[in-house]
């Protein structure tokens, strides 16, 4: 049997309801600012229950949301203090790889907000220099395109980090990514990228069960971590 690797949960649906206040377009990235005890509690309580990867709290925390929200100038604190965070729980909890956060720039699930390759390129770069001092691998997560999963794990593989990718599919039908592309096909344009291990996120268990199939024939580790909702109909743009 091969080894399983155990991640964390859902940090910002946890934190949302553990906090104070209500959620905002920016709630993930406020509560290390606002309420970082709730953060570093919640990475260590993953840790304990036997997490042995914990991804910084940094999704919402990518410049183009800062700056929709007129707080561009909080980039770079808050990438600070998500690593600050983590290694705290660490240092509490016991040992666990750091994952580095590659999120969506503009919001989730949303392939048809977009930018050139380049300009995306480039601020990924920006993100993983904030990062990649700070932790042992990238988690670029929730790509809704392969485009957009190629220009991230791009900028993260020139950390010289271990890098994982995952896409986020579509809720219903064979499985294929938000922006309808196949998953051989988001596969095939990392070729010649160190992709270390290729998973499925942020979608309904039951798209990850139908994809996992096809995720294995690809070959290497795979991993999958779903939604604890079924559907994104009422998701607003840049609400998560």
């Amino acid at each position: 049997m091969k080894s399983v690797i155990l991640t964390d949960g859902g940090m910002g649906q946890e934190l949302v309801r553990r906090s104070k206040s209500d959620p905002t377009p920016l709630w993930s990235a406020r509560v290390l600012i606002d309420e970082p005890d709730l953060v570093r509690d919640l990475h260590a309580e993953f840790i304990r229950a036997g997490a042995r990867v914990i991804t910084i709290n940094t999704y919402s925390a990518t410049p183009e949301r800062l700056a929709r929200e007129g707080a561009e100038e909080l980039f770079k604190p808050l990438q600070k203090r998500g690593m600050e965070l983590a290694r705290q729980a660490r240092d509490q909890a016991g040992d666990a790889a750091i994952a580095g956060c590659l999120s969506p720039l503009f919001g989730s699930y949303a392939p048809a907000l977009t930018i050139s390759f380049q300009d995306t390129l480039d601020i990924y770069r920006r993100i993983v220099a904030e990062q990649a001092d700070g932790v042992d691998l990238f988690l670029c997560e929730t790509m809704a395109s392969a485009d957009e999963a190629r220009a991230a794990v791009t900028a993260a593989s020139e950390s010289g980090k271990p890098v994982w990718v995952s896409w986020t599919l579509a809720d219903h039908g064979a499985p294929r990514l938000r922006s309808g592309e196949a998953i051989a096909a988001a596969s095939s344009a990392l070729e010649g990228l160190p992709v270390a291990a290729r998973l499925v996120n942020c979608c309904r268990p039951e798209a990850i069960a139908a994809a996992l199939p096809e995720l294995i024939c690809l070959g290497g580790q795979v991993g999958a971590y779903a939604n604890g909702f079924t559907s994104i109909e009422a998701l607003k743009h840049g609400g998560t």
